[in-house]
């Protein structure tokens, strides 16, 4: 580990957006590492994942939030709440729209309710690689109407345009103070929950119009083998017994390509040589459970 700069800053920024605005990818692309899991099914991130980024003499933890939706479901409830919560222990409060999107729905809803955040507040552009300058410039004045933002950058998340910026500024805005963690670590998420998160991940890339939300991923044996190789077994739990044959596919097809792609990349985070084994399982109404939000980091709601 190199030796820490004599003065340093610090601070927590949280993602607010609608979902699949592009906030865990964005996350991602500024941490330089995958941190938080990425779908194209809407609402994938549930509860809060950080990412630490080291530029220059700052370390910038980003909080990436669950997409901020109208709620229909207790883990949706718990979901918005969560990412409200992020927003408000925050330093400084990213907020990504959706250029080709535009301002409407979840995102005008999103802006609304700004105020009720008293942090500062930085506005994001992503996707901007999607539509042209005149609409950039019209969301960016209509934006800067709703809401008092302290700048406004415009970003492709995907390919990394524009994040340099975002970096420099936070670098240089942030408070001076000590560092939060290690110069070296990239995440506050434990490995078990890292390695259940990228399998739910690769279970919704596979599944992602089969499958309901009311599956979810929990690591239940980690074990490191004598010759430096890992065994993790993991459980996806889902909601009804006929859900079982949608995982499983036909032979078993479809649970061995989610392990497979599941294994690859937990090894090369690990860098090291990974058994991966999953079962399924049915739990009903896990939805419901008090003990399932406490694992992933989510209040209950009552």
């Amino acid at each position: 580990m190199t030796e820490q700069p004599t003065e340093t800053r610090s601070g927590f920024v949280a993602l607010l957006g609608a979902p699949n605005a592009g906030k865990s990818t964005l996350v991602n692309q500024l941490v330089g590492a995958k941190v938080s899991i990425v779908t194209h099914k809407v609402q994938t991130t549930r509860a809060i994942v950080r990412g630490i980024a080291t530029h220059h003499n700052a370390q910038i933890v980003f909080v990436d939030t669950p997409g901020v939706f109208k709620p229909k479901r207790r883990l949706d409830e718990a979901m918005v709440t969560t990412a409200w919560g992020g927003a408000k222990d925050a330093d400084v409060v990213l907020v990504l729209i959706d250029a080709e999107r535009g301002i409407k729905g979840d995102a005008e809803a999103l802006l609304e309710k700004l105020e009720t955040v008293r942090q500062p507040k930085i506005l994001v552009l992503n996707k901007i690689d999607c539509v042209n300058r005149e609409v950039l410039l019209g969301l960016t004045a209509e934006a800067n109407q709703r809401v008092a933002f302290e700048r406004t950058f415009m970003v492709s998340a995907l390919t990394g345009s524009g994040c340099q910026d975002i970096l420099d500024y936070l670098g240089q805005t942030l408070p001076a103070g000590p560092w939060y963690y290690p110069e070296d670590q990239i995440s506050d998420l434990p490995m078990r929950q890292l390695a259940a998160e990228i399998t739910r991940e690769k279970l919704f890339l596979r599944l992602h119009q089969e499958l309901p939300y009311s599956s979810h991923v929990e690591t239940e044996r980690w074990e490191e083998k004598k010759d430096g190789s890992v065994r993790i077994e993991q459980v996806i739990y889902i909601e009804r017994d006929s859900q079982k044959k949608i995982v499983l596919g036909k032979k078993g097809e479809t649970i061995r390509a989610i392990g497979q792609a599941a294994r690859q990349e937990i090894a090369e985070i690990l860098e090291q040589k990974v058994h991966l084994f999953l079962f399924v399982k049915v739990r009903e109404n896990w939805g419901d459970d008090p003990e399932r939000y406490r694992e992933m980091g989510l209040q209950f709601p009552t």
